[in-house]
């Protein structure tokens, strides 16, 4: 399995939450092996199976909530479908688009908040 992993901020205005994208391309009999550790992972999005030219197969929307309940099974004709793909074709490429955790955001503010504010004092004095 070969791993590209462009990372490519998103910013997604609707929800304040920043999205990035990932890329890896992937045997295609590793397809469905693949996708199941994405989906469990948590923090995932969206996955965008792509043919070795580009072209979007399929998109698979995932919510948070969805994955954490339990919601694998009710992915089981999605992932038939991608094993029918990943006979297909020798290679595919997965995007993952990935959203960033509330802490991650808030803290690199907290952050940068903290040293203005250290610097402003430090320039007064």
């Amino acid at each position: 399995m070969s791993d590209m992993n462009n990372l490519t901020p998103q910013n997604d205005n609707s929800q304040d939450k920043r999205n990035f994208s990932e890329e890896l391309e992937v045997a295609g009999n590793q397809l469905v092996e693949r996708v199941k550790e994405l989906i469990e992972e948590g923090n995932v999005r969206r996955l965008i199976i792509r043919n070795p030219e580009g072209r979007t197969l399929v998109e698979i929307p995932l919510t948070i909530g969805a994955v954490a309940g339990g919601a694998l099974l009710l992915l089981y004709p999605v992932l038939a479908g991608l094993a029918v793909i990943g006979g297909l074709l020798a290679r595919v490429k997965i995007e993952i688009v990935r959203e960033e955790p509330d802490a991650t955001v808030t803290d690199v503010k907290n952050k940068v908040e903290d040293a203005a504010q250290n610097l402003s004092d430090t320039l007064n004095q």
